[in-house]
């Protein structure tokens, strides 16, 4: 794996307008995300920074633009709320170590070339997950929409503490906010094509309210230090160690999940592929950078690279020129953020948290698949009142038994026991005929398709039929794949018949299947000329066994002309 990104200087203009136009939409999204998690504007524009710098230069996709995601900054807010309640005066020490721990976590996945795992879940719980995460995201800035601080307690202290807010509303910042939302919303498109609406509604927000309310106690960011930020020592505390290692996990798989996603929308304007687990060590690498400096965590962000495609980015020169023109202004513009007021933020917040609930999929969740829609529901509420880990848990377990349970119902159809040439299976005229002879007295038992182990029970009862048999073929011609479980519900089957004196055929037996039943001592008792690969002559041997009553399982070679002759 090559360890860093190829520059390729033959699109430097289109990379350098990508770069330039995303790093406008990342100021406004960087000062939002850093405000709301808790942490400070600085550390929300040196996670721009940083993680977008290390993830471009390192990463797997070239044209993937990394910061504070509105996600991220969820579980970032979690994450400093919990530990600084825990420890006041090393809570938000912590809290940077976790997001070193989060990008350590990423790296680790990349390291195992896990990347392409990091995806694979059902659209209901991604759905569900990420309305989840707009829905507390937007929860959390109901108090700063209204002109006030947040209150203990996240999600919940916010819905409960809603009366005493709306009671005390501020009314200059809440018309900021609502202003904010509003330019946000109704920008004409043909000003969005020049300039990103979240610039316009913080300048415009900005000037309105120095013009407006000048004599008015308005919260304001204030003057961001400039300079390198101090580096953070990694701080761990031994009563917090659990919770800083869950947050760290959490915090590294959202991560991953966000940034893999938005590399195959980048794909898919790019038509190129990137590089999962690279990426993945990429990101790891921008975050821990970013704790270590003070910054907060951060992912893929899919607007900023759809921004950065579509005004001609195509390589990671656009991702750190993006990074460059950031450094610049954190370096030396920190005045110029003093008068921006939080209720801007808060409204530009906010409109994230909205455009991150899934509208498409809420809309016709139900009209798709009842049981999909109660299980996004379900993660939605999970995610929201009790825990993202278990919300992506649940939904993921359900989701797969769910899954699972429909398949085994498919594959159970596929499992057919026949005594007589019926329709259930497709025979050749001698095969018919064979059976026809044998007068019920050979069970033909077929199996197609993978047999996984929801199959086992409809081989246990299938199985069941031969009963009134003397001679049992198990057709495995058609099974690609045989699971551990359907192996012992075969290798019963097969026990059953011979401890009931059956002559008992194999059929088709090869590669994976044939090794893991001789592994088994499935064929331990089975004549080795009973192990066929033709189904027809199973049932001319088959029929001959039932018919003559001198038939052995013992075979011998005739000297005259090498064919086999059953004794």
């Amino acid at each position: 794996m090559q360890l860093t990104n190829r520059i390729n200087f033959r699109h430097v203009r289109g990379d350098i307008f990508g770069g330039v136009t995303a790093a406008i939409i990342a100021l406004p999204m960087a000062l939002a995300f850093g405000v709301a998690s808790g942490a400070g504007a600085a550390a929300g524009l040196w996670g721009a920074v940083l993680v977008g710098f290390f993830a471009a230069l390192f990463g797997g996709t070239p044209t993937l633009i990394s910061e504070p995601t509105g996600p991220m900054t969820v579980v970032m807010t979690t994450v400093i709320a919990s530990l600084t309640a825990a420890d006041p005066d090393n809570g938000l020490a912590m809290a940077f170590t976790v997001v070193m721990l989060a990008g350590l976590f990423q790296i680790l996945l990349g390291a195992l070339r896990l990347g392409r795992y990091v995806t694979l879940m059902p659209y209901t719980v991604v759905s569900g997950f990420m309305s989840g995460i707009g829905i507390i995201l937007i929860i959390l800035q109901t108090a700063p929409f209204l002109g006030q601080a947040s209150p203990k307690g996240g999600v919940v202290g916010t819905i409960t503490s809603l009366p005493s807010l709306l009671s005390q509303i501020n009314p200059a910042e809440t018309s900021l906010a609502a202003l904010t939302v509003a330019l946000l919303l109704f920008t004409p498109s043909v000003v969005k094509r020049f300039i990103p609406p979240q610039l316009i509604a913080l300048v415009v927000g900005t000037l309105v309210s120095l013009a407006l309310f000048p004599d008015v106690d308005i919260r304001r960011i204030g003057e961001i230090p400039m300079g390198f930020p101090a580096l953070q020592v990694p701080f761990f505390s031994l009563s917090q160690m659990r919770l800083m290692l869950v947050d760290a996990a959490v915090l590294g798989m959202l991560g991953c999940i966000d940034a893999l996603l938005t590399s195959v929308v980048a794909d898919s304007l790019t038509r190129t592929e990137h590089d999962s687990n690279k990426e993945l060590i990429g990101q790891g690498l921008g975050n821990l950078a970013s704790g270590l400096f003070g910054g907060i965590a951060g992912a893929g962000a899919t607007m900023g690279t759809v921004v950065n495609i579509q005004a001609g980015g195509q390589t990671a020169l656009s991702g750190l020129t993006r990074a460059f023109i950031l450094f610049v202004v954190v370096m030396g513009a920190g005045s110029l953020t003093a008068t921006i007021p939080m209720a801007v933020l808060a409204g530009i917040a906010l409109k994230v948290g909205i455009d991150i609930i899934d509208w498409s999929f809420l809309k016709r969740a139900h009209n798709i698949s009842i049981k999909g829609a109660a299980i996004m529901y379900v993660v939605i509420i999970l995610t929201v009142f009790v825990d993202l880990i278990a919300a992506v848990g649940i939904g993921v377990f359900v989701a797969n038994i769910l899954t699972i349970d429909r398949l085994s119902k498919l594959r159970s159809e596929t499992v057919k026991a026949v005594t007589d040439a019926d329709d259930m299976i497709t025979l050749n005229p001698e095969e018919k005929a064979l059976l026809e002879q044998a007068n019920g007295r050979v069970l033909l038992f077929h199996l197609s398709g993978p047999m996984i182990f929801g199959v086992a029970k409809a081989i246990a009862r299938e199985h069941n039929a031969m009963r009134h048999c003397d001679a049992l073929i198990l057709d495995l011609s058609d099974v690609p794949h045989v699971g551990v479980t359907s192996s012992l519900a075969i290798e019963n089957a097969i026990r059953e018949a011979i401890d009931k004196g059956r002559h008992v055929f194999v059929v088709g037996a090869a590669g994976q299947i044939k090794r893991r039943l001789e592994k088994m001592g499935v064929f331990r008792d089975i004549p080795s000329h009973h192990l066929l690969m033709d189904r027809t002559e199973a049932l001319r041997l088959a029929v001959n066994s039932v018919q003559n009553p001198t038939y052995s399982e013992e075979v011998v070679e005739m000297p005259s002309t090498g064919t086999l002759k059953t004794v």
